[in-house]
């Protein structure tokens, strides 16, 4: 009871500081930059990196593309340098679903560190960033309805998993996963989709359900990739801000693996729009 009590309270106030902050673009961006910091802390643990590189990396990525972007609006020469940014990020994130499939552990040499750290992690932090000025200007409603998805998603794979879950998802990995759970998380976010484009009025239903479907299918792997990597570490999760969750990088895995997809879907919108 205890624990369910406390699980409940840090989910909430997680969830709380998320929905203020969407109403604010200088609070989002102060909000993604210190969850950027944490879930790097947590992540160089994970693949044993000490340098601390990394984390000016991600101060000089945010800064660039998403503060620069978004708040002064200069986008003088970025705009070609964000592309680069997010087909960057894709080919090291295809890279990690080719390293889930392997049956041996995901190589973790000095190279693939610092590339991860950057195009895995802090790229989508911009990314994110950026979702929520889809719009050129400040609107925060798809990011939210974004987080809605991810939301919609995890809560009914785990329920439809834990009550009618049979045949395992990726045991090797993550015991607890079935194909049962995978697909009820994303029946339930194509429904969630529906009322998302209702209510919102952002993006039509076909581009939500899209969404949707990118959201569950990408989310999942990111869950699962994390999953391997905490496997190799030999840990339970990836911290203890979050206590009953774990660490931030355990909560927000999947929509940090699915940003570069759903940016690039909303660039490819707003080209053929």
């Amino acid at each position: 009871m205890k624990e369910t009590l406390v699980r409940s309270l840090s989910g909430l106030i997680y969830v709380s500081l998320l929905l203020v902050s969407l109403c604010f673009e200088q609070a989002l961006i102060v909000l993604f930059f210190v969850f950027g910091l944490i879930c790097m802390a947590e992540f160089k643990k994970l693949i044993q990196l000490k340098s601390h590189i990394p984390y000016f990396i991600f101060i000089i990525l945010y800064a660039v593309f998403g503060y620069w972007q978004t708040v002064l609006n200069t986008n003088t020469g970025l705009n070609e340098a964000t592309q680069i940014l997010m087909v960057l990020s894709i080919f090291v994130v295809l890279f990690l679903i080719k390293d889930l499939f392997s049956r041996k552990s995901i190589p973790l040499f000095s190279t693939k560190r610092f590339l991860l750290t950057t195009f895995y992690l802090s790229s989508a932090f911009v990314f994110l960033i950026l979702i929520a000025n889809y719009y050129e200007d400040y609107n925060p409603n798809i990011l939210l309805g974004v987080f809605i998805l991810v939301w919609v998603n995890d809560s009914f794979a785990y329920l439809v998993g834990k009550n009618f879950g049979k045949q395992k998802l990726f045991e090797i990995i993550s015991p607890k996963k079935t194909v049962e759970g995978f697909l009820g998380g994303l029946f339930f976010s194509c429904v969630a989709s529906y009322f998302i484009a209702t209510f919102t009025e952002t993006l039509d239903f076909t581009s939500w359900l899209i969404l949707s479907i990118i959201i569950s299918v990408f989310g999942t792997l990111g869950d699962l990739i994390e999953s391997k990597f905490k496997r190799q570490a030999k840990v339970k999760d990836s911290g203890i801000i979050m206590p009953g969750h774990g660490g931030l990088l355990d909560r927000l895995d999947s929509i940090i693996f699915a940003a570069p997809f759903i940016y690039l879907f909303l660039r490819i919108l707003n080209y053929v729009s």
